[in-house]
């Protein structure tokens, strides 16, 4: 089958413990917790079957039997949902990608971290996917937003609106479309993705954009409290 015609997949990040939520995630997986009622991670099923993506993989470490129980095999949404399941204390970004690539495939896929929330549509990563089988060069793209109280410092730039550096004032979003070759030569253990996409932004691989609506990291409880004061103002 031709790369451009094999379906795009989306990874969701669920293996965190979030330690800034306990003791809520003593007892309850960090993606599990509710926004405006709903679960964050159904958020993000509900958008990628809205774009077309059919097949979601995700990962998980802490309390991952809870994220399976919940969410099922994707049937109520209409995709099908693949986990794969880490040891303790998880792997890292990218020693779980490494591990979940048989189930990725070779094309570009989708990641999207399980603990944002956002008003962003993906049907802008599943363009820059589409893009990306056609652009051998590039091995990532991560969208970027103006970077929060929380990190004034920003992780990376944007060159020629494009091209993504390693200084800058924008915060990575944690949504991004990430090709295999990016992991070539690595074997699955605790690995770090930074360190990763900079060396590629060194080579010139990595392109980005800038997303200006609603994203939070919903990674406190006060952070919490703030984006349901977005996103659900009218509900008590």
């Amino acid at each position: 089958m031709n790369e451009k015609t094999v379906p795009i997949k989306a990874m969701i990040l669920a293996a965190g413990r979030g330690n800034r939520f306990r003791p809520l995630t003593d007892t309850i997986p960090k993606p599990l917790i509710e926004v405006c009622g709903k679960p964050l991670i159904e958020y993000h099923i509900e958008k990628l079957a809205q774009s077309g993506v059919n097949d979601i993989i995700i990962n998980h470490a802490w309390l991952g039997h809870k994220i399976e129980a919940a969410l099922g095999n994707g049937k109520r949404w209409g995709v099908n949902i693949h986990y794969s399941a880490e040891p303790a204390g998880g792997l890292e970004t990218a020693g779980g990608i490494i591990q979940a690539l048989p189930l990725l495939g070779e094309a570009p896929f989708l990641v999207i971290n399980g603990d944002v929330y956002s008003d962003f549509n993906y049907d802008t990563l599943i363009q820059q996917a589409t893009t990306m089988r056609s652009a051998p060069e590039i091995e990532a793209f991560l969208m970027l937003v103006p970077s929060p109280e929380h990190n004034t410092q920003g992780d990376f730039g944007l060159l020629d609106s494009r091209q993504v550096t390693e200084q800058g004032c924008y915060t990575f979003s944690g949504m991004s479309v990430l090709h295999p070759k990016l992991f070539i030569g690595l074997e699955v253990g605790f690995i770090k993705l930074a360190p990763l996409l900079r060396h590629a932004m060194l080579q010139q691989h990595v392109i980005g954009g800038v997303f200006e609506g609603f994203w939070s990291d919903v990674g406190t409880f006060e952070r919490l409290k703030e984006t349901e004061a977005v996103a659900c103002p009218f509900e008590k």
